[in-house]
């Protein structure tokens, strides 16, 4: 499947972002943990999500969609083992939890997703392992039993991991006893999950420095949560509102506080936005600069904004740098812009301040990019999920005709995003 798009089209009006692919599959694996009926408001029409039906399906979830709520209902588990499905999405390992607290055992399939470099599992491992779980990691599968039970521990993480924070909270809620995690994640997705598990009867505290406390409990209940907004879409749809000369787009649904590291991010490079009741507008200011940027976990610049803002730092008068700390191969994407006519290099050095994990490797995970330089249509095809919003972004600020090949990887994560885009001027064919 691909796009026909025709670029350089002034785009104007509103968009209502859809609910969070990171938040909406962990609350899918989330309703696991109890027996009772799970309804998700603001659920997204996305790849991703249908993997995830896929595999709570095969514990024996029973699910129902109807537009964007969800209702799902695991009455018992009837198989704890899933190691024969699809492998397109790395969410699998985060079901080990919920299938050791309810049946004290568990198989899934290893991780896939995204080419953007190695996702090490040894952090999700560790932390169940400190809970009391033992763990066997065979070529295709995660084979996990707790025969005495999972039991709270003291963990702290040697990298504040989304994925592993979240294995722990799913795991330590029903584990006895008490669980204090350290140097943990706290991005919007987490706070979400907790919100959705506090509503089923966990009992779960936010401290200082990157802490959670969790206090495991006997049984978990039914819940109604409303998903949260997607931070990666109005941030991607911001970046398009920018790059474009006469642009204006109001992002219905996006969340100020969500945004607070990427709205200072994207004023340095010149862009103007206006914080509404029901959203925020984003328009060009007076003339886009070059800055200096390094992601981070939250609440520094996040990695999946890293790719819109590099395409809008092409428009950008100078030399800007980008510094990729949270993933050291996730500028695949840069040849194909550099095709279309930018002017990008990509070194293995760390261009930036923060201290890197990828400090004296031989990863590509930083790139610079002189601009300004107008972009020509081209002939693209996407590498992995976020490049592939990237491209499309490009696509549409540039001259001229660009096919995108492989666009089932942009619907992984972006629902109908091209009737959508369409809707505010854009010209793209999905054939």
């Amino acid at each position: 499947m691909r796009f026909i798009v025709q670029g350089n089209k002034k785009l104007e009006g509103e968009i209502e972002i859809k609910g969070s692919k990171n938040a909406a599959t962990k609350a899918l694996v989330a309703s696991l943990l109890t027996d009772e009926e799970c309804v998700l408001e603001n659920f997204p029409q996305i790849g991703d999500a249908e993997i995830t039906f896929d595999l709570c399906r095969a514990f024996g979830s029973e699910i129902k969609q109807d537009g964007s709520i969800v209702s799902i209902k695991t009455p018992s588990i009837k198989s704890a083992t899933a190691s024969a499905l699809s492998r397109k999405n790395r969410i699998s390992i985060l079901a080990l939890g919920p299938l050791l607290a309810r049946e004290g055992k568990a198989e899934v399939p290893v991780l896939g997703g995204d080419k953007i470099g190695h996702r090490p599992v040894d952090i999700h491992l560790s932390a169940l392992k400190s809970l009391g779980a033992e763990i066997e990691v065979s070529e295709n599968s995660f084979i996990a039993s707790a025969v005495d039970g999972l039991r709270g521990a003291k963990i702290h993480l040697r990298y504040p991991s989304v994925g592993a924070t979240e294995n722990t909270i799913l795991a330590a809620v029903l584990a006895k006893g008490k669980t204090t995690l350290k140097n943990a994640a706290i991005e919007p997705e987490i706070i979400d999950l907790i919100k959705m598990l506090q509503n089923m009867g966990a009992i779960i505290g936010l401290g200082t420095d990157r802490t959670i406390y969790i206090e495991g409990v006997k049984k978990l209940k039914g819940v109604r949560h409303k998903i949260i907004t997607d931070r990666n879409e109005a941030a991607s749809f911001a970046c398009l509102a920018v790059a474009g000369v006469k642009n204006k787009i109001k992002v219905k649904g996006a969340i100020h506080e969500h945004l607070i590291t990427f709205l200072n991010a994207l004023r340095r490079v010149g862009g103007e936005y206006r914080v509404e009741d029901d959203g925020i507008v984003f328009w060009r200011g007076d003339g886009l600069s070059a800055i200096e940027l390094e992601t981070d976990t939250h609440p520094g610049f996040m990695t999946d904004w890293q790719q819109p803002l590099t395409i809008l730092l092409t428009q950008a008068n100078g030399v800007s740098v980008v510094h990729e700390t949270v993933y050291e191969n996730r500028f695949g994407y840069i040849e194909d812009l550099n095709f279309m006519g930018a002017n990008i290099k990509v070194f293995s050095k760390c261009l930036g301040e923060l201290n890197c994990r990828f400090n004296g490797e031989s990863y590509p995970h930083s790139a610079v990019i002189s601009g300004p330089t107008p972009l020509k249509g081209r002939s693209l095809k996407v590498p992995d999920l976020r490049a592939g919003m990237a491209h499309l972004i490009a696509a549409l600020i540039a001259e001229g005709e660009s096919t995108i090949d492989g666009v089932e990887e942009i619907d992984r994560g972006y629902e109908r995003v091209d009737e959508r885009l369409n809707k505010l001027g854009a010209d793209i064919k999905r054939v």
